[in-house]
């Protein structure tokens, strides 16, 4: 529900830039008061789901004491690290090639494989966090 009206305030938006302006003498092809009036209960409507679904996500349990917003914040954190990590690979792994050697010689200051391995953990410690977070969306009903 939440994505639908994500979606339908992303095409209102759309309909109402096309209707904001028109030549003289023309008439828009939509009213664009009518356009606000929908966009305003559309908001509205998605600010009712998202206090629901955080206030359910605070009082649902996933495991022990930790909450679904608990495990959201996991989850972000950790996808926000192994992307600074999954860089830091890139960066280090990228290879210049000399033409001479005259040229000065650059070499990695991390552990490349290790960085790698920590990396590869952390996704699979992502998707597994996930899974858990969207198996306990499925199976909980949004708190009033």
């Amino acid at each position: 529900m939440r994505a639908d009206c994500q979606k339908r305030i992303q095409q209102l938006r759309e309909r109402l830039e096309r209707s904001a302006k028109v030549q003289e003498g023309e008439t828009p092809f939509e009213e664009p008061q009518a356009l606000i009036a929908e966009l305003d209960s559309t908001v509205s409507q998605l600010t009712e789901l998202i206090q629901k679904i955080n206030k359910t996500n605070s009082l649902t349990e996933l495991e022990g004491d930790l909450t679904i917003s608990d495990a959201l914040a996991q989850r972000d954190l950790l996808i926000l690290k192994r992307s600074v990590y999954s860089s830091l690979v890139q960066a280090a792994a990228t290879q210049e090639y000399r033409y001479s050697r005259s040229e000065i010689k650059s070499f990695s200051t991390v552990n490349i494989a290790q960085l790698q391995a920590q990396v590869d953990r952390m996704s699979r410690d992502y998707r597994e966090l996930d899974t858990k977070i969207q198996q306990a969306n499925w199976n909980t009903e949004l708190v009033d």
